[in-house]
């Protein structure tokens, strides 16, 4: 039998760092030394008052069906948090709790899209936004982000993407790949042109806390905004839970209905003890959050200047997120070449910039979200592919 599947399904992308990491781990069967720079996850393991937390609670009889949305009391706790950190005012009510933040996305480009319809997303940006707008059958618009500009978006320029089909605008600051944070400045224009044209802005926040120099600013403090955004976050990257899947939004208050009816035809609750496990993440201390953000500070300026040092290698210095986003043009390969070279014969996996959108060619996302010793050794490996590229 000869399975005959939708035609949206091939309209459907992926995430290359879960590829790049399985043909390392292959790599690594053979007996092969390999860094890992590809997956987007803390190498610290969850703080321990939170496992302690979610083994408690499994312990305790947490194992049943929660209400869709999510535990009242994490949504409090999100909304507590969200407040003080974002400097707006949201309603536990307008929470809904996830496993992971994904479906946050999926569910809002699925409740609001549809054919004829345009949003706008970054490039390079995370491969999901662009996968779910053409699943959604809506049409994506990319906005560049050049390294010339920090690897921000030019006011203007995503002016002039606007149409009267624009739905939908997305933003995510610190970006991932490149680490770029949205100035103040420009987030209060992009504002004035989300009001402007009554375009709703999902705001992809999940590395708020990965910042190194200032403070985060959120889209949804400016008059207006909150009412016409949605927060996303998670407590993947900033407490080292990627394997928990725990991520939430919060949203307008005419959203929250069909949001919650897509969670309840999709994944029914989130897990009730991981749910658990979140709030003691949120009122708990804060110290390995602390931690995890000075140690990322130092490991960013060693891949940075490590990276400045290799002829035909540059990088701008990221302000955000844990990644670096390396210019490789001197090297005379594209973007895949170079990534495939540097895993297959020096034990180095990266990801493509082309994996992120066109703008990416021409670039390298290296996570470093692991210790000095193994940067330092990838820093070395780096060189030595390029002195063989330009020998």
């Amino acid at each position: 039998m000869s399975v005959r599947f939708a035609q949206r399904m091939d309209r459907l992308g992926t995430e290359t760092a879960f590829d790049v990491m399985v043909r390392a781990r292959a790599l690594e069967a053979q007996g092969r030394d390999v860094i890992h720079l590809e997956v987007g996850e803390p190498d610290f393991d969850t703080p321990r008052n939170i496992i302690d937390a979610g083994a408690d609670a499994l312990n305790s009889g947490w194992t049943h069906y929660g209400p869709a949305p999510g535990d009242a009391e994490l949504r409090a706790a999100i909304a507590t948090y969200i407040n003080g950190s974002r400097k707006v005012s949201y309603a536990p009510e307008q929470v809904i709790v996830t496993p992971g933040g994904k479906p946050v996305m999926f569910f809002v480009l699925l409740a609001l899209l549809e054919a004829g319809d345009e949003a706008i997303y970054p490039d390079p940006g995370f491969p999901i936004y662009r996968s779910m707008i053409d699943f959604s059958g809506a049409t994506a618009v990319p906005i560049p982000l050049r390294e010339e500009s920090g690897f921000t978006l030019d006011v203007d320029e995503l002016a002039s993407l606007i149409t009267a089909r624009t739905k939908l605008l997305i933003l995510n600051s610190p970006a991932n790949p490149s680490g770029g944070v949205i100035p103040g400045p420009d987030l209060e224009r992009i504002a004035g042109l989300a009001i402007e044209h009554d375009l709703v802005v999902l705001a992809d926040e999940i590395y708020a806390e990965l910042i190194y120099e200032g403070e985060h600013v959120s889209i949804a403090s400016f008059p207006g905004m909150a009412e016409r955004t949605v927060i996303l976050d998670g407590f993947s990257k900033t407490y080292a839970m990627t394997g928990w899947r725990l991520g939430y939004g919060l949203f307008p208050p005419d959203m929250v209905g069909p949001i919650a009816k897509l969670m309840i035809n999709s994944a029914s609750c989130t897990s009730v003890a991981v749910q658990r496990a979140g709030i003691e993440a949120l009122t708990g201390p804060q110290d390995e959050v602390d931690r995890f953000r000075a140690a990322f500070h130092i490991r960013r300026d060693l891949i940075v200047d490590g990276l400045n040092e290799i002829e035909g290698l540059s990088c701008v210095r990221p302000k955000g997120a844990f990644y670096a986003f390396p210019n490789i043009t001197g090297t005379g390969l594209s973007s895949k070449e170079f990534a495939d070279l540097l895993l297959e014969e020096h034990g180095v996996a990266a990801i493509a910039g082309t994996s992120f959108g066109a703008a990416g060619e021409g670039y390298l996302r290296l996570s470093y979200a692991n210790s000095e010793a193994n940067l330092t050794r990838a820093l070395d490996r780096i060189a030595t592919s390029v002195r063989s590229i330009r020998s």
